[in-house]
């Protein structure tokens, strides 16, 4: 830590608790203390003789900084506390320093699919900040197949509950699945892709994210994690969005091998 100390919601991120916009809201709502005194005031500086906690826990810079990708399933929401939900994404991420990861993004309850997480608050700020048009890429499972009109009216933005417009970058459709579609996003506001297609008329009867950035969800089993390497880091902070080959080694190359022998096993006793 610098002579002079670092700003509270630079000190918050490092600690992992959040981005820096993200620490920046708890301190507005009250939800910070330094020496036991509540703060609201952005530009306060700490050091390593302060002590800081939010919502009354102590909090102190992470050893280990993490990078994970997961393949959320539905049902689970991305939230580290919510008294009304039980199955939390977090908790899938069986290490250590489980407590300290937070998700980078958002993914909804409803949505499945690739979410990062990491404690490295400077890291999540980079990646989500639309300067950056860092891509998300969609399959999303319609209630029938979408017209190209409404995916240009799509792409040229709908006002429909906001002053700023929802928008896709860009569509694929899927051949041979008439109700299926692939959809690119680089904004990402609550919930967008179902407020488009609802507004336009269509049931989003599911959606699954398979890209961000220069990341995809690949092989990935649902519910199973991984880490990020050195270039995929690397790749997202720079705003790539051409995907970097990954080299498969040990428990995932042999978590592909038992993917694969017991789909011969299944089929053979079909």
């Amino acid at each position: 830590m610098a002579e002079d100390g670092l700003r509270l919601q630079v000190y918050m991120a490092k600690c992992g608790v959040g981005s820096r916009r993200f620490c920046e809201s708890l301190i507005e709502q009250g939800r910070v203390m330094v020496n036991n005194k509540t703060v609201r005031q952005m530009g306060l500086r700490v050091t390593d003789t302060d002590v800081v906690q939010v919502d009354g826990e102590t909090i102190e810079i992470a050893g280990n900084v993490y990078y994970i990708a997961l393949n959320k399933p539905r049902g689970y929401v991305c939230t580290n506390y919510d008294p009304n939900e039980d199955k939390y994404a977090r908790s899938l991420i069986t290490i250590r320093d489980q407590h300290l990861l937070f998700n980078v993004g958002r993914l909804d309850k409803d949505s499945n699919g690739l979410i990062i997480f990491s404690n490295d608050g400077d890291f999540a700020n980079k990646v989500t900040h639309p300067r950056n048009q860092i891509e998300k890429e969609y399959i999303v499972h319609l209630d029938r197949k979408p017209l190209a009109e409404d995916l240009k009216r799509a792409i040229q933005g709908l006002y429909i509950d906001m002053s700023q417009p929802y928008r896709i970058k860009s569509y694929e459709f899927i051949p041979q699945r008439r109700d299926y579609i692939r959809v690119v996003l680089t904004e990402g506001k609550n919930r967008e892709i179902r407020k488009i297609f609802s507004y336009l008329g269509y049931e989003v009867k599911g959606l699954t994210r398979i890209r961000i950035g220069c990341i995809e969800l690949g092989n990935l089993q649902s519910g199973d994690f991984r880490n990020l390497s050195r270039k995929e880091i690397e790749g997202l902070l720079e705003g790539k969005n051409t995907l970097v080959v990954r080299k498969k080694f040990g428990a995932a190359l042999r978590r592909e091998k038992e993917a694969k022998a017991k789909t011969r096993e299944d089929e053979k006793k079909k």
